[in-house]
């Protein structure tokens, strides 16, 4: 009797066990079947809701969340900021070698305006490096030349000069007391005092300037010498650099850039010859009305505005300005409208009239794209800077139409060629658009293109399909 106590409780036991069993097999069966009165999930499970919960909407996607327009200006903001970054970069490093990259357009300059003529060297049969060093020879003399000539005109007009400009103040101080205006003798001391003042104050910064133009004339040197030697080189091998430079242009784009690089060469040459023309005749015209005026230093101011018509838009009104102030304080003030007059007619005239029979359409460029580009380029690197940022951005501008039109060809190239009645209107519109009568229509379309009609002709990929 002892034992059966014990073997009653592990039956029991085990009908316990196999009765929570079945509940949780129970439980199972109901949660598959989506019942609500389940009993409670396992561990790790989450139950669905009840019927009677509201429905939430199912979160979409957070990129469809954005609107259209907003996910079109991210995309183009983060290209901006990359291309941004990437022109900051390229401004910086310009910067720091900024003396060698002067001295470098400068030589591409001088190189359009003397690759001419070693070409026409090479037609009458001299060799390359004789051509080469008497096209060199030539061209720097005759650069030397002017730059003596300025420099000698100044030099033996320079005290005359400055009588004469002491005697046209005084009499600009004498026009300005019996003028109109009402200027008095107390006012004109007190405007010449600040002067005074003016320079005494900044004399430190005077001779720290003078100072640095010791600096300035080494690194004029210096850039002088390089471009010297970069335009022998260029003149010389100019061909043999570019096509070793294309070598580092990925092979893929390296057909666009090969046939771009003529192109730009052709509008930067047309550029600089041009700009020499249209300068040499502001040049002459200008000075020989200032001659005549019996204006002082008239060779040398013509000098200047042959120079300065190297900056366009500019260069005019700087070296016309210099003009009419050396003859309004030599000769006064008839004299100085007078000139002012020859300025304009000049300028007028070579603006409308000669810059665009002369350079024509290919280096056209926008007056609003010259001013910021002149600007920017002065802001950048000074004169040299506004000097070169016109050519530079004609240059992009044929750079950028030659590659989308070559795009647009290379596209219409590779497409594939139509087929059956497609291909017929189509070789119809491009004889027409040739001039050429369009190609008779088949009898039967599909048995035509079948045994050799104009879609068996061509081909998709034969080149004169």
């Amino acid at each position: 009797m002892s034992r059966v106590p014990g073997w009653l409780g592990r039956v029991g036991a085990g009908l316990t066990a196999v009765g929570k069993r079945l509940d949780e097999r129970r439980a199972e069966v109901e949660r598959e079947d989506g019942d609500p009165s389940a009993s409670a999930p396992a561990e790790g499970h989450v139950p669905p809701p009840p019927d009677y919960a509201p429905a939430v909407p199912a979160r979409p996607d957070p990129a469809q969340a954005v609107p259209w327009g907003v996910r079109v200006a991210a995309e183009a903001g983060w290209r901006l900021l990359v291309l941004a970054g990437t022109l900051w970069v390229l401004m910086r490093v310009i910067s720091a070698v900024q003396l060698v990259v002067l001295a470098f357009v400068a030589a591409l300059l001088i190189t359009a305006l003397l690759q001419p003529t070693v070409a026409r060297l090479r037609r009458l049969g001299v060799p390359r490096g004789p051509a080469t060093a008497l096209t060199a020879l030539f061209g720097f003399v005759v650069m030397g030349l002017i730059g003596w000539f300025v420099t000698w005109q100044v030099m033996e007009n320079i005290d005359n000069l400055t009588s004469q400009i002491q005697g046209g103040i005084d009499e600009l101080r004498n026009w300005l007391l019996n003028s109109p205006f009402h200027v008095t003798d107390k006012q004109i001391n007190e405007i010449a005092k600040n002067l005074r003042e003016a320079v005494g104050a900044n004399s430190e910064q005077i001779t720290s300037a003078g100072l640095e133009g010791v600096t300035v004339v080494v690194e004029a040197l210096t850039g002088i010498l390089l471009a010297v030697f970069s335009t022998l080189f260029l003149l010389y091998d100019g061909r043999r650099i570019w096509e070793w430079s294309l070598k580092l242009v990925p092979a893929v784009a390296r057909p666009g850039v090969a046939g771009a690089g003529p192109a730009a060469w052709r509008t930067l040459t047309a550029y600089v010859r041009g700009t020499v023309i249209v300068a040499l005749i502001d040049a002459i015209f200008i000075g020989l009305g200032i001659y005549f005026l019996d204006v002082p230093m008239a060779v040398p101011l013509a000098v200047f505005i042959f120079l300065f018509a190297f900056i366009p838009l500019v260069g005019a009104v700087v070296s016309g300005a210099l003009a009419v102030v050396v003859a309004l304080v030599t000769q006064g003030v008839f004299t100085a409208v007078m000139t002012l007059v020859v300025v304009l007619a000049v300028q007028q005239i070579e603006g409308h009239i000669l810059q665009p029979f002369i350079l024509g359409r290919a280096v056209r460029v926008h007056p609003l794209a010259v001013v910021l580009a002149v600007a920017t380029g002065g802001m950048v690197a000074g004169i040299g800077g506004a000097v070169v940022a016109v050519p530079l951005v004609a240059v992009t501008n044929t750079v950028a139409t030659y590659l989308r039109a070559y795009s647009q060809e290379a596209s219409t190239r590779l497409a594939p060629r139509p087929r059956g009645a497609t291909a017929v209107t189509a070789t119809a519109a491009e004889a027409s658009a040739a001039g050429a009568p369009p190609p008779p229509p088949a009898g039967n379309g599909a048995e035509e293109d079948t045994a050799g009609g104009p879609g068996r002709q061509g081909g998709p990929d034969t080149p004169g399909g």
